[in-house]
């Protein structure tokens, strides 16, 4: 389970794309670019986020780990014989239509085509959490697309690397400092010194020191990709679910089940089961 391990000291901004160092960390002041991430606010109404919720509640939700509850709509999959058919899929829900046909307007889901779809129930008194992982990337493809309902809640995105991150100085106006101003000098070895022109160097710091939060507010919806999907891990903590919270999480086909793929033709049949929107759990 996520602990209280690993303290977020970064957030990230959608206005900058930056994760600046949280005030009362090591790093307040400092910031990097943070990658691969897109956040859309009020993605849905609130009369549409009353009417998901209480049609997934009309179905049961089955007991999943760390005190979350599960509904699966997708093929059947054994990850670590990567073994897949459809078993008995059928297709994604009703509900899902309108929230499948309102991604198309986000540039950044263009040509997204979901063939899975799995609902996750978080609660305070169950303890809900969910640690630090990667999704698979052997069947699913480049972009996660999570739909965030009934409260607020935070992203933890951590990285095992052994790489660096070079961290920048924030202007007063939260911006980072121009390029111009990281000449590197012999008293300013990349350490965060200030150089002979009085001006901060950039700083390197292991990757695995970083933990940036990812705020994700009540009906927003949040899609990973590039290195958000594959260098940093995603994770919630016990602390972050203050209330009964809902995550829709959407997932399409890797290259190897799309067009030109090994698998082409079983992904056209899974992806033909999936958008009928005719699906019940599994």
């Amino acid at each position: 389970m996520l602990g209280e391990r690993g303290e977020d000291n970064f957030t990230y901004c959608p206005a900058t794309g930056l994760a600046k160092g949280n005030e009362d960390s090591e790093f307040a002041g400092w910031a990097f670019p943070f990658p691969g991430v897109f956040l859309v606010e009020e993605f849905i109404s609130e009369d549409e986020e009353c009417e998901i919720v209480e049609l997934m509640d009309r179905d049961d939700w089955k007991l999943s780990q760390s005190g979350r509850k599960k509904q699966d709509y997708g093929p059947k999959v054994n990850f670590k014989k990567q073994r897949l058919k459809a078993g008995s899929f059928t297709g994604l829900p009703s509900f899902s239509r309108k929230i499948v046909a309102q991604m198309k307007a986000c540039s950044v889901l263009r040509g997204f085509f979901p063939v899975e779809q799995c609902n996750l129930d978080y609660t305070p008194e169950r303890g809900s959490a969910i640690d630090p992982h990667f999704d698979d990337w052997w069947l699913w493809g480049e972009r996660l697309v999570s739909l965030n309902l009934l409260s607020k809640t935070v992203l933890s995105m951590s990285c095992d690397s052994e790489d660096t991150i070079q961290l920048f100085p924030t202007s007063s106006k939260g911006q980072l400092s121009p390029p111009g101003s990281f000449t590197q000098t012999s008293a300013c070895r990349n350490s965060g010194e200030e150089g002979i022109e009085g001006v901060l160097c950039p700083r390197l710091v292991p990757s695995k020191e970083v933990v940036v939060a990812v705020p994700l507010p009540r009906r927003a919806l949040v899609v990973l990709q590039g290195d958000a999907r594959y260098k940093w891990k995603h994770g919630i903590h016990r602390r972050h679910i203050e209330h009964r919270r809902v995550c829709v999480t959407f997932r399409e086909l890797s290259a190897e089940f799309s067009a030109g793929g090994r698998h082409e033709e079983l992904g056209k049949e899974l992806l033909e089961i999936a958008l009928s929107f005719q699906g019940r759990p599994v």
